[in-house]
């Protein structure tokens, strides 16, 4: 990737920017092209991360079925304004904030777990939160977001805990049979959770929380996301000891630091991002799973080193992801968890093939 490639990807990013008539089909898939190179590329480079991450910030705020453009708010539209500050902004720090708070948790998560294919969707940590979100609307139904997420806090905790006491008592601890076994656990309350629902005639509404969805995100629905913010600073705090804390119990206690203690802080973090990212724009699959595991391939396993990366390399895919489905089939609009499922699905199958491959 040269300069002048990246240069002819700002200015076709920019295209978006201003009002067309008319675009060819060739020029947006010489467009799309570029850009999946790029990100492919941008894996192994920071700064080009944060240009990317600058480019899709851009492209997000003006892409959309309502018109929003840099002449219009220049001039001071009222109306474009409104609909920038109500929906575009917020719908682009929510995407940012959901996809590096997820890849954060997905990465504190392996590294506890000490298992390249652990994370919050295969270790049952989210559809723990579901059944969380469930109980709070059955035993308090005119209760707020903030008690509601408490809950799906707690029994995401409680969830996440039983995993991992699971699977500190298999003897056969492979790296493909321990997500196996998560994701088996995760089906077997998510069985409960329906079944539960379906009693209570609130399948309905729990559908709202199974789909991962930014359209409608808006201002007042959202700010309950900056509540992850104070848990990814602990995390990056803490990195040093849950890097020590995955190298087992007994070599954790020897170097004079409580095992527990650690552990159940990691765990905590990531019930509780998991839970507001759920409460707020739903089910995001595989996010925490394949961000971690790109990164660490090129950057090795120093948690403390790779967290900033997996954090931007997860909001620009989460950004790219969101983006893609909002111009597919405009003015439509396909949800962020059904892209995303895709391309995590694809790429957890390539890393697994891959570990099966080389004999790990």
């Amino acid at each position: 990737m040269n300069f002048s490639t990246a240069l002819l990807l700002f200015f076709y990013a920019f295209s978006y920017v201003f009002p067309f008539d008319k675009q060819e089909f060739y020029v947006i898939l010489y467009i799309r092209i570029i850009i999946i190179y790029f990100i492919i590329y941008a894996m192994v480079k920071r700064r080009y991360l944060l240009l990317l991450l600058v480019v899709f910030s851009l492209l997000s705020l003006f892409i959309g079925v309502s018109t929003v453009n840099l002449p219009g708010l220049l001039a001071f539209d009222g109306e474009q304004w409104e609909i920038f500050l109500v929906s575009r902004v917020p719908r682009l720090i929510s995407i940012l904030i959901a996809g590096a708070a997820l890849s954060i948790c997905g990465l504190v998560m392996q590294q506890l777990s000490r298992n390249r294919f652990v994370s919050p969707t295969t270790a049952g940590t989210m559809d723990s939160a579901r059944l969380g979100i469930l109980i709070a609307i059955l035993l308090f139904p005119s209760a707020s977001m903030l008690l509601k997420t408490g809950v799906a806090i707690l029994v995401s905790f409680l969830g996440t805990l039983l995993f991992m006491t699971i699977l500190s008592r298999l003897k056969f601890k492979d790296s493909i049979f321990v997500p196996l076994v998560g994701m088996m656990f995760g089906n077997i309350i998510s069985s409960i959770t329906a079944f539960i629902a379906y009693k209570e005639d609130l399948l309905q509404n729990l559908s709202g929380w199974l789909q991962g969805d930014f359209s409608l995100v808006m201002s007042g629905r959202y700010e309950i996301l900056y509540l992850s913010l104070p848990a990814l600073v602990v995390a990056y705090l803490f990195a040093n000891r849950f890097s020590i804390v995955g190298m087992g119990e007994e070599f954790a206690t020897n170097l004079g630091l409580n095992y527990q203690k650690v552990l159940y802080l990691g765990l905590a973090i990531v019930a509780s991002v998991s839970s507001i990212v759920i409460v707020s724009v739903g089910v995001i699959p595989f996010l925490g799973l394949i961000i971690p595991n790109l990164v660490t391939l090129y950057l090795g396993d120093h948690l403390k080193k790779v967290l900033s990366h997996t954090a931007l390399l997860g909001a620009v895919f989460v950004l790219f992801c969101d983006i893609l489905g909002r111009v597919v089939i405009y003015p439509y609009e396909i949800s962020i968890n059904a892209v995303v499922g895709v391309f995590g699905s694809a790429i957890f199958l390539l890393l697994l093939f891959k570990r099966y491959k080389n004999g790990i």
